[in-house]
């Protein structure tokens, strides 16, 4: 009997010291955070940059600390194309840069480009985070990336260095500087002005020696490259929108949990509303800044006269025949 009551205790110290064993393990395990690098190329005071500073302090609270991310910016690890292919390779494990960019090696995101999509920024938003942006960007497993969400680069106007700008007569044979894209070429060829492609850094000098008597871009561009010396007029004519895309190594986002992907996918969303809202705040202050220049702005310019020198709907149709074009998208984006 005694044997037995002897035999029993061992045990049940046997069972005791490996439940605690294991225990200890798991908390060891469980206290060891995941950590991730995010990356922006834009400096510190870049709107990209200000977002993924906000994400991670979204995931790291949202995830108690189980969650890390190492932040670079300030073309640290690269510019834009170098950096996409970081992500693409694994160097880096999230990166948060211009749609533009992701255009290069990810077709179906040239979508976005397409003019007159958007009402404005707000709408844009609802729209890209949405049902809609998952199936633009559901390929993205073929690249090497995973979507995690689409946050805000700004919505474009015009700017002009001496005519102002009411209604799409008003643009027929102006030179304005357009980025080294076929489709905002197409565009403005469309609308009868005569666009000048042109890199960002040759834009001032553009603009101040007659190269160019306008610019496409968004308010606090302007201001953020210093683009507007030379500029008398602006119209809010919203155009076309710019998109910053967050998404993520897919190597790196199978390592993770459900938990921790569900973590990230939640708070690049937040993330997301957090670019919009900042471009809106400093949209606000670019345009006092302007103002105080003595640029004149137009709020009420003819946007519909723009839209029906392209021919409305219509004009999409064009690039019916390229991969990247869906009809289905497109109506349900202009359906919103």
């Amino acid at each position: 009997m005694k044997k037995t009551i002897l035999l029993l205790v061992v045990l049940i110290l046997g069972v005791a010291c490996a439940f605690a064993q294991g225990s200890s393990e798991k908390a060891v395990a469980g206290d060891k955070p995941v950590t991730l690098t995010i990356y922006s190329p834009g400096n510190v005071n870049s709107v990209p940059t200000k977002t993924i500073l906000k994400y991670k302090e979204l995931v790291e609270a949202a995830s108690n600390g189980a969650i890390k991310l190492t932040v670079n910016h300030s073309g640290e690890l690269g510019n834009d194309a170098e950096a996409l292919q970081s992500t693409r390779m694994g160097t880096i494990d999230i990166i948060f840069a211009g749609t533009s960019g992701f255009t290069s090696f990810y077709d179906n995101a040239k979508i976005l480009d397409l003019p007159f999509l958007f009402k404005d920024a707000h709408s844009a938003y609802q729209i890209v985070n949405s049902a809609i942006g998952e199936q633009i960007f559901a390929d993205m497993p073929s690249v090497g990336l995973v979507y995690l969400s689409e946050g805000d680069n700004g919505m474009r106007h015009i700017a002009t260095t001496k005519k102002a700008i009411a209604s799409v007569e008003d643009v027929k044979g102006l030179k304005i500087r357009v980025p080294t894209s076929k489709m905002y070429l197409d565009v403005w060829s469309a609308l009868g002005a005569t666009p000048v492609a042109l890199s960002l850094n040759e834009l001032a000098i553009a603009l101040a020696n007659g190269t160019a008597e306008a610019q496409d871009n968004a308010t606090y561009h302007l201001v953020a490259n210093a683009t507007y010396d030379d500029i008398k007029h602006y119209s809010f004519i919203n155009y076309m929108w710019m998109g910053c895309t967050m998404a993520m190594n897919e190597k790196s986002w199978n390592k993770l949990t459900a938990d921790q992907q569900k973590i990230l996918k939640e708070q690049a969303i937040v993330a997301a509303k957090y670019s919009f809202d900042t471009i809106e705040e400093d949209n606000i202050s670019a345009t006092a800044v302007l103002k105080k220049a003595g640029i004149i702005f137009n709020e009420t310019p003819d946007i519909q006269s723009f839209k029906n020198k392209l021919g409305g709907a219509q004009y999409y149709k064009q690039y019916a025949s390229e991969k990247w074009y869906n009809q289905s998208i497109v109506d349900a984006i202009l359906a919103k």
